[in-house]
């Protein structure tokens, strides 16, 4: 049983998360709270395994939380739910501890999946953010001269490829003319393959191997 604890400063949007979490069998909401404060004092109280936190906050903002409860030495993963997706933002969080990042406009739909996800120990980013942090990588990271083997078949570093773009499993389904069940199996044995947990790291792994190349415009636009 996963424990969560919630913080927003707007109680409608608390009670929407909750409700949908609720609903897993799997998932407990042990505390909720609207500010900075409460949600350093409800970690603390409760040691919940996931902190959805709120970036725009009344008293403290998202980042100072996250640098906070790291240097408290907290375990609790902190899944950031917000509207801002400026690169200021996303890697000030993400380098401050967070370990997901969900865009408030796809949550209702995702928020069970990355909350169970970041139980795990595991990352999950938003389509749109995760491109950001592969073109980062893009820049950052230059790929070997000569590409180390791929241990992937041929279908399968094409739902790589796929993946690296920002792609969900849905998307690559449709890309490839295949199931979806077929895609999250060929993702699956992706994981296996390169012994990675994320869509990310699977992705950064692939760049830094030269077994994936994008540009930096590929993807920007928002799946469906």
């Amino acid at each position: 049983m996963a424990t969560v604890v919630i913080i927003d400063d707007h109680p409608v949007v608390r009670a929407g998360m909750k409700t949908v979490l609720d609903e897993a069998s799997d998932i407990t909401v042990v505390a909720e709270g609207a500010s900075g404060d409460d949600a350093l004092r409800l970690v603390s109280q409760h040691h919940p395994d996931v902190l959805v936190l709120d970036v725009n906050l009344p008293d403290l903002n998202g980042v100072e939380v996250a640098r906070r409860l790291q240097a408290r030495g907290e375990t609790a993963a902190i899944l950031i739910l917000t509207v801002y997706d400026d690169p200021q933002t996303v890697f000030g969080l993400l380098e401050s501890g967070a370990t997901s990042y969900i865009l408030k406009d796809e949550a209702l739909e995702t928020l069970v999946t990355a909350v169970r996800a970041a139980a795990r120990g595991e990352s999950w980013l938003s389509p749109a953010i995760a491109r950001q942090v592969v073109r980062r990588a893009i820049g950052e990271t230059a790929a070997p001269s000569e590409p180390l083997l791929s241990p992937l078949t041929r279908r399968e570093h094409e739902v790589l490829c796929l993946l690296a773009q920002g792609l969900d499993n849905a998307a690559i389904a449709r890309q490839l003319g295949v199931t979806k069940r077929t895609v999250q199996n060929h993702v699956s044995n992706i994981y296996g393959k390169l012994g990675v947990a994320s869509r990310t790291e699977a992705a950064l792994l692939a760049i830094r191997r030269g077994w994936v190349t994008i540009s930096p415009a590929e993807g920007d636009q928002h799946e469906p």
